[in-house]
């Protein structure tokens, strides 16, 4: 974990409103985004996703595809959601699904680093953002469950793109890429029968490991 702030590299100048201050001080700090790499290939060019790019590929998705919500969503309030969901890997780091020794720890990695990074924003603003991350973590309302399902199937997507991607990681089988299946399903039942096709012809095309026969 970076213990230096952005901002301490190059300190803004005196005379900034306070409040401003720590409004800055978290959007330069929110900068580290783009540097967290993800497993995830790009399907463009030859290189991995970062945070920063895979947030905003959601909240395109979110905007392109709410009509396909299982319940009525406030588009407005998931974008915010999508947002703000992968800013606390700026500290506790990307934790690839299909890697078991990468999502050890992984929660409580993720709270210490909300605690950390949340509180940079003025004391109104760190409470409401905080309880957007909380909201999609506990998938608890229509838009978190629809978020969480577009979360899901981005990767999905990329791996289709990309003939395999992820899904030829060591910990990826049938059984593993079936439950990221599942969250997109609790958010949609029309987009949880897409990502079945592609999980299906990831089968066929050798792009997924079945599972090993019971001995």
């Amino acid at each position: 974990m970076d213990d230096e702030l952005i901002i301490e590299r190059s300190p803004l100048p005196a005379g900034i409103d306070p409040r401003l201050v720590a409004q800055l001080t978290f959007l330069a700090e929110a900068d580290k985004l783009k540097t967290i790499l993800r497993a995830s290939p790009l399907a463009a060019v030859e290189r991995r996703e970062n945070d920063a790019e895979h947030s905003w590929h959601l909240a395109l998705m979110v905007t392109l595809l709410a009509e396909y919500a299982d319940e009525p969503i406030d588009v407005g309030h998931a974008i915010k959601l999508v947002i703000i969901h992968d800013l606390v890997e700026i500290y506790a780091g990307d934790s690839p699904v299909f890697d078991p020794a990468a999502v050890v720890g992984q929660q409580e990695r993720e709270e210490a680093a909300a605690d950390r990074l949340f509180t940079l924003l003025p004391h109104d603003q760190a409470g409401w953002v905080r309880a957007l991350w909380d909201e999609f973590e506990a998938a608890a309302t229509p838009e978190a469950r629809f978020c969480k399902a577009m979360d899901r199937l981005e990767p999905m997507l990329l791996n289709w793109l990309n003939r395999g991607g992820t899904w030829q990681m060591p910990g990826a089988t049938e059984t593993t890429v079936r439950a990221r299946e599942a969250g997109v399903v609790a958010g949609s039942t029309t987009l949880g029968a897409v990502t079945n096709l592609l999980v299906e012809g990831g089968l066929r095309n050798g792009w997924i490991r079945p599972d090993a026969p019971a001995s």
